[in-house]
């Protein structure tokens, strides 16, 4: 089931942040970013909740005409169930109810399995983007143009 994500959620999600997608980087996703996050006018924070812990989480922050998609992690036991698949189709859903057009994501270089995930749902892989973690490491800027892209539905 996915569902927005409440404050006491925050802890967790830090969690899976820090170990899933910051790890070598440091831990800047702390739960007091991820609730200011939540809390946070401009962003949609949704989960997948398999009546705790939670299973994954994504992290939108909307703006006039693209979106951005901060964050997006499956804890382990529930990666490769299609969970990831939906929390960004249903954030997508949003985005175009939103008149949105577009959605940005950066993943590690070094993370073939994100970026071949992410080209799996169209996005498109834009361009490098050297030191963008901390400056230890580079991403790869993608994006997904939502007026081309066929819609989803449940």
């Amino acid at each position: 089931m996915i569902r927005l994500a409440e404050p006491q959620d925050a802890q967790q999600m830090a969690r899976l942040s820090r170990d899933l997608i910051e790890p070598g980087l440091g831990w800047s996703w702390t739960p007091k970013r991820v609730l200011g996050s939540l809390q946070h006018r401009d962003t949609c924070s949704i989960v997948a909740d398999t009546d705790r812990p939670v299973a994954g989480f994504a992290i939108m922050e909307f703006l006039d005409e693209h979106a951005h998609l901060s964050l997006l992690a499956i804890g382990e036991p529930h990666q490769r169930q299609g969970i990831g698949r939906s929390l960004v189709h249903w954030l997508e859903a949003s985005a175009r109810t939103a008149g949105i057009g577009i959605v940005y994501v950066e993943a590690r270089v070094g993370n073939q399995a994100a970026r071949d995930f992410y080209r799996s749902l169209g996005y498109r892989e834009m361009f490098l983007m050297p030191g963008y973690y901390r400056g230890r490491e580079a991403a790869i800027r993608m994006g997904h143009d939502l007026r081309k892209a066929v819609p989803f539905s449940a």
